[in-house]
Protein backbone atom coordinates (compact mmCIF):
# COMPACT_ATOMS: atom_id res chain seq x y z
CA UNK A 1 0.00 0.00 0.00
CA UNK A 2 1.14 3.21 -1.05
CA UNK A 3 0.99 5.96 2.02
CA UNK A 4 0.71 10.11 1.90
CA UNK A 5 2.22 11.75 4.67
CA UNK A 6 0.20 14.79 6.55
CA UNK A 7 2.52 17.19 8.28
CA UNK A 8 1.62 20.45 10.44
CA UNK A 9 4.36 22.51 12.03
CA UNK A 10 4.48 23.70 15.28
CA UNK A 11 7.04 26.89 15.24
CA UNK A 12 8.11 29.08 18.51
CA UNK A 13 10.41 32.11 17.45
CA UNK A 14 12.10 34.13 20.22
CA UNK A 15 11.77 37.57 19.42
CA UNK A 16 14.79 39.76 19.89
CA UNK A 17 13.16 42.51 22.41
CA UNK A 18 15.19 44.32 24.91
CA UNK A 19 12.81 43.05 27.73
CA UNK A 20 10.82 39.82 29.17
CA UNK A 21 7.38 39.27 27.73
CA UNK A 22 5.60 40.62 31.55
CA UNK A 23 8.65 42.37 33.64
CA UNK A 24 12.09 44.22 32.50
CA UNK A 25 14.09 41.98 33.29
CA UNK A 26 16.83 42.02 30.28
CA UNK A 27 16.01 39.07 27.98
CA UNK A 28 19.42 38.27 27.31
CA UNK A 29 20.52 35.15 26.29
CA UNK A 30 24.20 33.42 27.42
CA UNK A 31 24.10 35.74 30.67
CA UNK A 32 25.35 33.91 33.84
CA UNK A 33 22.36 31.56 34.93
CA UNK A 34 19.43 33.12 36.85
CA UNK A 35 20.51 37.31 36.92
CA UNK A 36 17.99 37.78 34.87
CA UNK A 37 15.20 37.40 37.27
CA UNK A 38 12.47 39.59 39.49
CA UNK A 39 9.45 38.27 41.71
CA UNK A 40 7.14 38.64 37.92
CA UNK A 41 9.19 36.01 36.14
CA UNK A 42 10.13 34.07 39.07
CA UNK A 43 6.09 33.57 39.45
CA UNK A 44 6.10 34.83 43.26
CA UNK A 45 2.84 34.85 44.40
CA UNK A 46 0.99 38.49 44.50
CA UNK A 47 3.55 39.67 41.11
CA UNK A 48 1.40 41.38 38.34
CA UNK A 49 2.45 40.47 34.55
CA UNK A 50 2.21 43.99 32.29
CA UNK A 51 2.89 43.21 28.99
CA UNK A 52 5.57 44.65 26.92
CA UNK A 53 4.68 47.30 24.22
CA UNK A 54 7.57 46.07 22.42
CA UNK A 55 6.91 42.17 21.95
CA UNK A 56 3.06 43.30 21.13
CA UNK A 57 4.87 45.31 18.19
CA UNK A 58 7.56 42.92 17.19
CA UNK A 59 4.72 40.00 17.30
CA UNK A 60 2.31 42.15 15.08
CA UNK A 61 5.42 42.65 12.46
CA UNK A 62 5.98 39.30 12.25
CA UNK A 63 2.50 38.15 11.69
CA UNK A 64 2.01 40.43 9.06
CA UNK A 65 5.26 39.14 7.32
CA UNK A 66 3.58 35.95 7.24
CA UNK A 67 0.50 37.71 5.74
CA UNK A 68 -1.78 36.92 8.99
CA UNK A 69 -4.70 39.38 9.67
CA UNK A 70 -3.94 40.96 12.95
CA UNK A 71 -7.07 40.32 15.42
CA UNK A 72 -8.96 43.70 17.16
CA UNK A 73 -9.33 41.77 20.14
CA UNK A 74 -6.71 38.88 21.82
CA UNK A 75 -6.00 37.51 25.10
CA UNK A 76 -4.01 35.71 26.99
CA UNK A 77 -4.88 32.38 29.14
CA UNK A 78 -2.96 30.26 31.92
CA UNK A 79 -1.85 26.84 29.61
CA UNK A 80 -1.88 24.31 33.07
CA UNK A 81 0.23 21.52 33.17
CA UNK A 82 3.20 20.96 35.82
CA UNK A 83 6.88 20.33 35.19
CA UNK A 84 10.06 21.81 36.76
CA UNK A 85 10.49 24.54 34.77
CA UNK A 86 6.80 26.11 35.62
CA UNK A 87 6.83 26.36 39.47
CA UNK A 88 3.85 28.89 39.18
CA UNK A 89 1.86 25.50 37.21
CA UNK A 90 0.89 27.73 34.05
CA UNK A 91 1.57 29.21 31.13
CA UNK A 92 0.65 32.47 30.04
CA UNK A 93 0.04 31.87 26.08
CA UNK A 94 -3.01 32.52 23.62
CA UNK A 95 -5.33 29.51 23.36
CA UNK A 96 -8.35 31.03 22.91
CA UNK A 97 -7.92 34.29 21.36
CA UNK A 98 -4.71 34.30 19.19
CA UNK A 99 -2.90 37.54 17.90
CA UNK A 100 -3.22 36.84 14.42
CA UNK A 101 -4.93 33.92 11.94
CA UNK A 102 -4.34 33.15 8.54
CA UNK A 103 -0.86 33.55 6.40
CA UNK A 104 1.40 31.65 4.66
CA UNK A 105 4.31 30.92 2.54
CA UNK A 106 4.53 29.48 -1.16
CA UNK A 107 7.75 27.52 -1.85
CA UNK A 108 8.64 25.03 -4.24
CA UNK A 109 7.83 21.08 -4.19
CA UNK A 110 9.82 18.77 -5.51
CA UNK A 111 8.62 18.75 -8.99
CA UNK A 112 9.18 22.77 -9.07
CA UNK A 113 5.70 23.58 -8.74
CA UNK A 114 4.55 26.29 -6.92
CA UNK A 115 2.61 25.60 -3.28
CA UNK A 116 1.11 27.90 -0.66
CA UNK A 117 1.75 26.36 2.75
CA UNK A 118 -0.89 27.60 5.23
CA UNK A 119 -0.49 29.34 8.51
CA UNK A 120 -3.45 28.31 10.82
CA UNK A 121 -2.81 31.12 13.41
CA UNK A 122 0.20 32.75 15.42
CA UNK A 123 -0.17 33.49 19.11
CA UNK A 124 2.29 34.80 21.68
CA UNK A 125 3.43 33.37 24.81
CA UNK A 126 6.30 33.19 27.77
CA UNK A 127 8.93 31.18 27.50
CA UNK A 128 9.57 28.88 30.33
CA UNK A 129 12.65 28.33 32.87
CA UNK A 130 15.62 26.10 31.19
CA UNK A 131 16.77 22.68 32.81
CA UNK A 132 20.35 22.00 32.95
CA UNK A 133 21.22 18.26 33.70
CA UNK A 134 24.09 17.58 35.22
CA UNK A 135 24.26 13.61 34.36
CA UNK A 136 28.37 13.08 35.77
CA UNK A 137 28.89 12.29 39.51
CA UNK A 138 27.18 9.96 42.03
CA UNK A 139 24.13 11.73 42.28
CA UNK A 140 22.55 13.09 38.85
CA UNK A 141 20.70 16.17 39.24
CA UNK A 142 18.46 18.50 37.02
CA UNK A 143 19.34 22.95 37.56
CA UNK A 144 16.92 25.26 36.77
CA UNK A 145 18.07 28.82 35.03
CA UNK A 146 15.26 31.41 35.32
CA UNK A 147 17.09 33.34 32.84
CA UNK A 148 14.83 32.44 30.14
CA UNK A 149 11.73 32.16 32.24
CA UNK A 150 9.42 34.92 30.39
CA UNK A 151 11.31 35.45 27.55
CA UNK A 152 8.94 36.79 24.52
CA UNK A 153 7.88 34.07 22.20
CA UNK A 154 5.35 33.79 19.25
CA UNK A 155 3.92 30.34 18.38
CA UNK A 156 3.46 29.82 15.07
CA UNK A 157 0.76 27.12 13.76
CA UNK A 158 0.39 25.27 10.34
CA UNK A 159 -2.05 24.08 8.91
CA UNK A 160 -1.38 20.40 7.83
CA UNK A 161 -0.71 21.25 4.40
CA UNK A 162 3.00 19.72 4.27
CA UNK A 163 3.75 16.69 2.18
CA UNK A 164 7.08 15.93 2.31
CA UNK A 165 10.03 16.35 4.41
CA UNK A 166 11.43 19.06 1.35
CA UNK A 167 8.64 20.66 1.81
CA UNK A 168 8.74 21.49 5.81
CA UNK A 169 12.35 22.38 5.05
CA UNK A 170 11.54 25.02 2.52
CA UNK A 171 8.87 26.29 4.83
CA UNK A 172 11.53 27.11 7.56
CA UNK A 173 14.01 28.95 5.44
CA UNK A 174 11.29 30.56 3.85
CA UNK A 175 10.02 31.69 7.15
CA UNK A 176 12.91 32.45 8.71
CA UNK A 177 13.92 35.17 6.07
CA UNK A 178 10.69 37.01 6.23
CA UNK A 179 11.27 36.96 10.05
CA UNK A 180 14.15 38.36 9.27
CA UNK A 181 13.11 41.27 7.50
CA UNK A 182 10.67 41.56 9.94
CA UNK A 183 13.19 42.18 12.44
CA UNK A 184 11.19 40.30 14.49
CA UNK A 185 14.16 37.59 15.36
CA UNK A 186 17.51 36.04 13.96
CA UNK A 187 15.26 32.98 14.32
CA UNK A 188 18.58 30.53 14.49
CA UNK A 189 17.59 26.83 15.34
CA UNK A 190 21.51 26.79 16.15
CA UNK A 191 21.27 29.40 18.90
CA UNK A 192 17.82 28.47 20.25
CA UNK A 193 15.90 31.09 18.66
CA UNK A 194 13.75 29.48 16.90
CA UNK A 195 12.48 25.67 17.57
CA UNK A 196 10.27 23.41 15.60
CA UNK A 197 7.99 20.66 16.46
CA UNK A 198 6.66 18.69 13.52
CA UNK A 199 3.23 16.80 14.07
CA UNK A 200 3.85 13.45 11.41
CA UNK A 201 0.93 11.16 10.04
CA UNK A 202 0.13 8.66 7.07
CA UNK A 203 -2.86 7.76 5.37
CA UNK A 204 -3.45 5.46 2.02
CA UNK A 205 -3.03 7.74 -0.37
CA UNK A 206 -5.56 9.25 -2.55
CA UNK A 207 -7.74 9.74 1.15
CA UNK A 208 -8.81 12.72 2.56
CA UNK A 209 -8.56 11.23 6.19
CA UNK A 210 -6.98 12.84 9.61
CA UNK A 211 -5.65 10.03 11.44
CA UNK A 212 -3.55 9.93 14.33
CA UNK A 213 -0.18 12.03 14.49
CA UNK A 214 2.96 11.58 16.66
CA UNK A 215 4.88 14.93 17.76
CA UNK A 216 8.77 14.89 17.02
CA UNK A 217 10.74 17.38 19.39
CA UNK A 218 14.29 18.01 20.04
CA UNK A 219 15.55 19.09 16.44
CA UNK A 220 18.04 22.12 16.64
CA UNK A 221 18.23 22.49 12.83
CA UNK A 222 16.39 22.42 9.35
CA UNK A 223 18.30 19.24 7.71
CA UNK A 224 17.34 17.63 11.51
CA UNK A 225 13.56 18.91 10.65
CA UNK A 226 13.40 17.34 7.44
CA UNK A 227 15.64 14.14 8.45
CA UNK A 228 13.14 13.59 11.54
CA UNK A 229 10.33 14.02 9.32
CA UNK A 230 11.46 11.50 6.84
CA UNK A 231 12.78 9.02 9.24
CA UNK A 232 9.13 9.07 11.08
CA UNK A 233 7.24 8.34 8.04
CA UNK A 234 9.24 5.25 7.16
CA UNK A 235 8.41 4.28 10.81
CA UNK A 236 4.97 4.73 10.81
CA UNK A 237 4.75 2.85 7.44
CA UNK A 238 6.39 0.26 8.63
CA UNK A 239 4.08 -0.12 11.87
CA UNK A 240 1.04 0.12 9.79
CA UNK A 241 1.96 -2.19 7.19
CA UNK A 242 2.70 -4.49 9.90
CA UNK A 243 -0.66 -4.52 11.39
CA UNK A 244 0.54 -2.00 14.18
CA UNK A 245 -1.42 0.94 15.55
CA UNK A 246 -0.08 4.48 15.36
CA UNK A 247 -0.78 5.72 18.96
CA UNK A 248 -0.52 9.30 20.13
CA UNK A 249 2.67 10.64 21.44
CA UNK A 250 5.80 12.78 21.60
CA UNK A 251 9.18 11.45 20.18
CA UNK A 252 12.63 13.46 20.44
CA UNK A 253 14.95 13.43 17.67
CA UNK A 254 18.25 12.05 18.29
CA UNK A 255 20.57 13.26 15.72
CA UNK A 256 23.77 10.88 16.08
CA UNK A 257 21.40 8.01 15.77
CA UNK A 258 19.18 9.31 13.14
CA UNK A 259 16.46 7.90 14.59
CA UNK A 260 13.10 9.28 16.51
CA UNK A 261 12.40 7.66 20.37
CA UNK A 262 9.97 7.66 22.50
CA UNK A 263 9.74 10.51 25.47
CA UNK A 264 5.82 10.69 26.88
CA UNK A 265 2.19 10.54 26.09
CA UNK A 266 1.03 13.25 24.75
CA UNK A 267 -0.53 15.75 27.25
CA UNK A 268 -2.81 18.79 27.04
CA UNK A 269 -3.47 20.35 29.84
CA UNK A 270 -6.75 23.00 30.04
CA UNK A 271 -6.22 26.65 29.00
CA UNK A 272 -8.22 28.87 31.03
CA UNK A 273 -8.52 33.09 31.06
CA UNK A 274 -5.80 34.68 32.66
CA UNK A 275 -7.69 37.21 35.21
CA UNK A 276 -4.89 39.59 35.52
CA UNK A 277 -3.48 40.45 31.58
CA UNK A 278 -6.17 42.73 30.19
CA UNK A 279 -7.52 42.06 26.95
CA UNK A 280 -5.54 43.16 23.75
CA UNK A 281 -7.76 45.49 21.69
CA UNK A 282 -5.89 46.60 18.45
CA UNK A 283 -7.65 49.62 16.59
CA UNK A 284 -7.18 49.62 12.79
CA UNK A 285 -5.14 52.70 12.63
CA UNK A 286 -2.44 51.22 14.85
CA UNK A 287 -2.83 47.86 12.80
CA UNK A 288 -2.32 50.54 9.57
CA UNK A 289 0.70 51.92 10.83
CA UNK A 290 2.31 48.18 12.03
CA UNK A 291 1.81 47.65 8.30
CA UNK A 292 3.08 51.32 7.29
CA UNK A 293 6.60 49.47 9.41
CA UNK A 294 7.18 46.86 7.26
CA UNK A 295 9.77 47.09 5.60
CA UNK A 296 10.20 45.85 1.63
CA UNK A 297 9.93 42.22 1.94
CA UNK A 298 12.08 40.05 0.06
CA UNK A 299 10.05 38.90 -2.81
CA UNK A 300 9.35 42.61 -3.67
CA UNK A 301 12.95 43.53 -2.94
CA UNK A 302 14.09 41.05 -5.86
CA UNK A 303 11.79 42.14 -8.09
CA UNK A 304 13.21 45.55 -7.84
CA UNK A 305 16.88 43.91 -7.60
CA UNK A 306 16.05 42.63 -11.34
CA UNK A 307 14.73 46.08 -12.25
CA UNK A 308 17.11 48.18 -10.78
CA UNK A 309 20.40 46.27 -11.71
CA UNK A 310 19.54 44.20 -14.26
CA UNK A 311 20.30 40.99 -12.00
CA UNK A 312 18.81 37.42 -13.54
CA UNK A 313 15.69 36.10 -11.11
CA UNK A 314 18.22 33.55 -9.31
CA UNK A 315 20.62 36.57 -8.60
CA UNK A 316 18.54 39.44 -7.22
CA UNK A 317 16.89 35.93 -5.18
CA UNK A 318 20.43 34.72 -3.40
CA UNK A 319 20.99 38.61 -2.48
CA UNK A 320 17.48 39.21 -1.46
CA UNK A 321 17.46 36.07 1.00
CA UNK A 322 19.40 37.81 4.02
CA UNK A 323 18.26 41.39 4.53
CA UNK A 324 21.85 41.98 6.29
CA UNK A 325 23.34 40.89 2.68
CA UNK A 326 20.80 42.83 0.07
CA UNK A 327 21.33 45.89 2.60
CA UNK A 328 25.40 45.49 1.84
CA UNK A 329 24.83 45.05 -1.62
CA UNK A 330 22.82 48.04 -1.92
CA UNK A 331 25.63 50.16 -0.09
CA UNK A 332 28.21 49.03 -2.36
CA UNK A 333 26.47 50.17 -5.39
CA UNK A 334 25.00 53.25 -3.40
CA UNK A 335 29.22 54.11 -2.65
CA UNK A 336 30.22 54.03 -6.72
CA UNK A 337 30.87 50.28 -7.05
CA UNK A 338 29.73 48.92 -10.58
CA UNK A 339 26.93 46.02 -10.13
CA UNK A 340 28.76 43.43 -11.79
CA UNK A 341 31.43 44.14 -9.66
CA UNK A 342 29.85 44.21 -6.82
CA UNK A 343 27.91 41.01 -6.67
CA UNK A 344 30.50 38.98 -7.80
CA UNK A 345 33.50 40.31 -5.22
CA UNK A 346 30.57 40.34 -2.50
CA UNK A 347 29.45 36.90 -3.21
CA UNK A 348 32.33 34.96 -4.62
CA UNK A 349 35.50 36.36 -1.86
CA UNK A 350 33.80 39.11 1.07
CA UNK A 351 30.87 36.28 2.12
CA UNK A 352 33.10 32.78 2.27
CA UNK A 353 35.84 35.01 4.09
CA UNK A 354 33.40 36.66 6.84
CA UNK A 355 31.93 32.64 6.94
CA UNK A 356 35.48 31.28 7.53
CA UNK A 357 35.93 33.59 10.60
CA UNK A 358 32.56 32.75 11.46
CA UNK A 359 31.59 36.62 11.32
CA UNK A 360 28.30 37.77 10.59
CA UNK A 361 27.99 40.55 7.82
CA UNK A 362 26.81 43.37 9.86
CA UNK A 363 28.98 43.27 12.31
CA UNK A 364 32.37 42.80 10.42
CA UNK A 365 35.16 45.56 10.50
CA UNK A 366 34.78 45.15 6.86
CA UNK A 367 32.00 47.56 6.18
CA UNK A 368 30.44 48.37 2.84
CA UNK A 369 32.58 51.70 2.67
CA UNK A 370 36.12 50.18 3.19
CA UNK A 371 34.80 47.23 0.62
CA UNK A 372 33.73 50.25 -1.65
CA UNK A 373 36.77 52.19 -1.56
CA UNK A 374 38.82 48.53 -2.15
CA UNK A 375 36.64 47.66 -5.34
CA UNK A 376 37.07 50.98 -6.82
CA UNK A 377 40.40 50.71 -6.57
CA UNK A 378 40.63 47.86 -8.48
CA UNK A 379 37.90 49.36 -11.30
CA UNK A 380 40.41 52.15 -11.64
CA UNK A 381 42.97 49.21 -12.27
CA UNK A 382 45.41 50.92 -9.30
CA UNK A 383 45.46 47.26 -7.74
CA UNK A 384 45.29 43.88 -9.73
CA UNK A 385 42.55 41.39 -8.62
CA UNK A 386 45.16 39.22 -6.56
CA UNK A 387 46.67 42.32 -4.68
CA UNK A 388 42.39 43.20 -3.38
CA UNK A 389 42.11 39.88 -2.25
CA UNK A 390 44.91 40.13 0.49
CA UNK A 391 44.20 43.48 1.26
CA UNK A 392 40.61 42.29 1.78
CA UNK A 393 42.12 39.72 4.01
CA UNK A 394 43.70 42.60 5.98
CA UNK A 395 40.74 44.52 6.23
CA UNK A 396 39.68 42.27 8.87
CA UNK A 397 42.74 43.04 11.36
CA UNK A 398 42.48 46.31 11.49
CA UNK A 399 40.85 49.46 10.38
CA UNK A 400 43.19 50.80 8.25
CA UNK A 401 41.45 52.56 5.18
CA UNK A 402 42.29 50.07 1.76
CA UNK A 403 44.33 53.03 0.38
CA UNK A 404 46.65 52.91 3.15
CA UNK A 405 47.24 49.23 3.05
CA UNK A 406 47.67 49.20 -0.61
CA UNK A 407 50.51 52.25 0.11
CA UNK A 408 52.00 50.41 2.95
CA UNK A 409 52.36 47.09 1.25
CA UNK A 410 53.77 48.21 -1.95
CA UNK A 411 50.21 46.60 -3.67
CA UNK A 412 49.51 48.99 -6.34
CA UNK A 413 49.80 48.36 -9.65
CA UNK A 414 52.23 48.55 -12.64
CA UNK A 415 51.00 49.79 -15.10
CA UNK A 416 53.35 51.86 -16.83
CA UNK A 417 53.87 50.83 -20.30
CA UNK A 418 57.41 51.31 -21.05
CA UNK A 419 58.33 48.96 -17.66
CA UNK A 420 55.58 46.27 -18.60
CA UNK A 421 57.20 46.57 -22.15
CA UNK A 422 60.98 45.27 -20.76
CA UNK A 423 59.44 42.66 -18.71
CA UNK A 424 57.16 41.61 -21.07
CA UNK A 425 60.73 41.15 -23.62
CA UNK A 426 62.44 39.51 -21.28
CA UNK A 427 59.75 36.68 -20.26
CA UNK A 428 59.82 36.09 -24.18
CA UNK A 429 63.27 35.78 -24.84
CA UNK A 430 63.73 33.48 -21.65
CA UNK A 431 60.75 31.30 -23.07
CA UNK A 432 61.03 30.44 -26.41
CA UNK A 433 59.46 26.66 -26.59
CA UNK A 434 56.26 28.93 -24.81
CA UNK A 435 56.34 31.37 -27.45
CA UNK A 436 56.51 28.48 -29.94
CA UNK A 437 53.90 26.92 -28.47
CA UNK A 438 51.53 29.61 -29.07
CA UNK A 439 52.59 30.21 -32.33
CA UNK A 440 51.16 26.71 -33.44
CA UNK A 441 48.16 27.13 -31.77
CA UNK A 442 48.49 26.48 -28.23
CA UNK A 443 46.43 28.84 -25.87
CA UNK A 444 47.63 27.76 -23.06
CA UNK A 445 51.01 29.23 -23.15
CA UNK A 446 49.69 32.90 -22.99
CA UNK A 447 48.30 31.95 -19.62
CA UNK A 448 52.10 30.18 -18.87
CA UNK A 449 53.66 33.48 -20.29
CA UNK A 450 51.26 36.17 -18.40
CA UNK A 451 52.39 33.72 -15.33
CA UNK A 452 56.11 34.73 -15.94
CA UNK A 453 55.74 38.39 -15.97
CA UNK A 454 53.51 38.59 -13.06
CA UNK A 455 56.14 36.44 -10.91
CA UNK A 456 59.04 38.41 -12.57
CA UNK A 457 56.61 41.88 -11.52
CA UNK A 458 56.20 40.73 -7.90
CA UNK A 459 52.59 39.96 -8.78
CA UNK A 460 51.89 43.64 -9.16
CA UNK A 461 52.06 44.16 -12.93
CA UNK A 462 48.52 45.14 -14.87
CA UNK A 463 47.84 41.53 -15.75
CA UNK A 464 45.33 43.29 -18.60
CA UNK A 465 47.89 45.21 -20.25
CA UNK A 466 50.45 42.48 -20.13
CA UNK A 467 48.03 40.37 -22.43
CA UNK A 468 47.69 42.64 -24.86
CA UNK A 469 51.55 43.51 -24.92
CA UNK A 470 52.12 39.30 -25.18
CA UNK A 471 49.62 39.08 -27.96
CA UNK A 472 50.61 42.20 -29.76
CA UNK A 473 53.93 40.78 -29.29
CA UNK A 474 53.51 37.27 -30.31
CA UNK A 475 51.26 37.69 -33.28
CA UNK A 476 53.17 40.38 -35.18
CA UNK A 477 56.78 38.35 -34.34
CA UNK A 478 58.47 41.17 -32.94
CA UNK A 479 59.47 42.48 -30.20
CA UNK A 480 57.24 44.48 -27.98
CA UNK A 481 60.11 47.44 -27.41
CA UNK A 482 60.72 47.81 -31.01
CA UNK A 483 56.89 47.64 -32.28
Amino acid sequence: MEFEAVIGLEIHVELNCATKMFCDCPNRPGDEPNVNTCPTCLWFPGAVPRLSSEALEKASLLCLALGGELQSRSAFDQKVYYYPDLPKGYQLSQAHLPLSRGGGIEVRDEKERIRRLRIHHIHMEEDVAKLVHEMEGRTPISLVDFNRAGAPLVEIVTEPDFRSPHEAMEFLKALRVQVRYAGASECSMENGTMRVDANISIRPAGTTAMNTKVEVKNMNSIRHVGDAIAYEIARQSASVQAGEDVVLHTRLWDPDRKVTLPMRAKFEGPCIPDPVVPLIELSEEWIEEMRARLPEMPAARASRFVEQYGLSGDEAAYLSSDPDLAGFFEALIGHGVAVRSGMHWLTTQLLPAVRDRQLELSNCRVTPERFAALLRMLEKEEINANAAREVLLQLFDGDAPPEEIVASRGFRQISDPTALASMVDKVIEDNPSAVADYRRGESKALGFLIGRVMQSSGGKANPKMIRGLLVKNLESGSRTAGA
